[in-house]
């Protein structure tokens, strides 16, 4: 074990100074706001969880997860996603009062990262779960609640790429001839390595037709325009009329200019059993966040409904939004000194009543006052009736 650094983080963490941490607040009020007002109650889950329930549950590989163990000897984990412990929460109690249920969150999760990745560990998640309805109406909402947030934060260059989990297994399935296989090809589209996917083929020595097949299914299924185009690949499957009536349904709400539909669509999120979907917008080079339907992770906590939903990643998002808020606000700074404090209190008291943004300093505790006003748009120094602006 190397020596601790007394300015060093633990890998993947990060500090949040006051710039950022304002741009965060003022997504996470809006975000609330918007979600709110579309019938979605926000909740809040504990950041630890057991690992027999949460942890084994969450689809998140065991060697990034955070584990604990507490006085009675348990095995915890920091919570890696907030579907699972919503899904917990909602099995246990609140689908017992209301169902279907729509739930919002904003909150931190936490994932282990190797010493080379250079990713966060901790990051905020922003996102809904609608839980209770299996109707493809469910996951219509759920992609146009995702689509619409972002318009509504004034992003428009973005692009939600949907696939069905169903549709790729049952194709997986046909053309390999074992769940090795198909885990392995999985695996590389979930990595997007195609190059990989097309070497595995080729080292699989499958039949001709089987092979040729697949290679053809990578090349169009990225860039499906219509979803009747990917019908030769599949034996008679709902999910297809399941996907046309979802794509019936984006451009009934007049969002199917920011849809693209690829079938070659996987998830490291293996709970996720039918449509889900990853968001790309102009100004990050990683998905901005995803989402789809888990009917199956339900029945882990005994509940058999169904579920949906989406997250976005905010510090992901931050990097896309064009704003001003790199401007510092305007700022007032009332300068005193110690015989002054009555007076300096009132000052800042009456500034504050008419909304500005007021700080309360002793003079005479400033090691460097020139530098320490640079800070500020306005400065008020009580027993001067000048009042001065940087």
């Amino acid at each position: 074990m190397s020596s601790i650094k007394m300015f060093e983080k633990p890998l993947g963490m990060r500090d949040t100074f006051p710039q950022i941490y304002e741009k965060v607040e003022a997504v996470r009020q809006t975000g609330r706001d918007f979600l709110y007002r579309r019938g979605y109650e926000f909740i809040k889950t504990p950041a630890v969880e057991y690992f027999d329930t949460v942890g084994k549950a969450s689809a998140i590989a065991d060697a990034h997860l955070f584990k604990l163990v507490d006085s009675q000897g348990n095995t915890l984990v920091l919570r890696p996603d907030m579907t699972t412990p919503i899904a917990r929460v909602a099995t246990s109690k609140l689908l017992k009062e209301r169902i279907p249920l729509r739930l919002a969150y904003f909150a931190s999760v936490f994932r282990a990262q190797e010493t080379e990745g250079g990713r966060p560990a901790e990051f905020e998640q922003m996102g809904i779960e609608l839980i209770g309805d299996q109707s493809v109406f469910a996951d219509a909402e759920v992609i146009v609640t995702a689509m619409e947030l972002l318009k509504h934060f004034h992003l428009e260059k973005f692009k939600v790429t949907i696939g069905h989990a169903g549709i790729l297994n049952c194709i997986l399935q046909d053309y390999t001839e074992s769940v090795e296989q198909q885990n392995i090809l999985r695996t590389l589209l979930v990595q997007r390595n195609y190059v990989g996917f097309e070497e595995a083929i080729e080292s699989f020595d499958l039949p001709k037709a089987k092979s040729d097949a697949l290679l053809q299914f990578i090349e169009e299924a990225m860039h499906v325009k219509e979803i009747r185009d990917i019908e030769k690949y599949v034996r008679k499957n709902d999910a297809l009329e399941y996907m046309q009536q979802l794509a019936q349904l984006l451009e009934v709400a007049d969002l199917a200019d920011y849809v693209a539909f690829d079938f070659t669509l996987s998830s490291h999120m293996s709970y996720y059993t039918g449509m889900l979907f990853e968001i790309f917008a102009s100004g990050s080079g990683f998905p901005l966040g995803n989402g789809g339907r888990y009917d199956g992770l339900l029945e882990v906590f005994g509940s058999k409904v169904g579920a949906t939903g989406f997250s976005i990643r905010v510090d992901r998002l931050l990097e896309t939004l064009n704003d001003q808020s790199d401007k510092r606000p305007e700022a007032t700074v009332v300068l005193f000194e110690e015989v002054q404090f009555e007076a300096a209190l009132a000052k800042a008291k009456a500034l504050r009543a008419v909304g500005k943004l007021t700080t309360l300093q002793l003079r005479s505790s400033l090691v460097n006052e020139a530098a320490f006003l640079t800070n500020f748009t306005e400065v008020v120094v009580v027993g001067q009736e000048e009042v001065g602006s940087e």
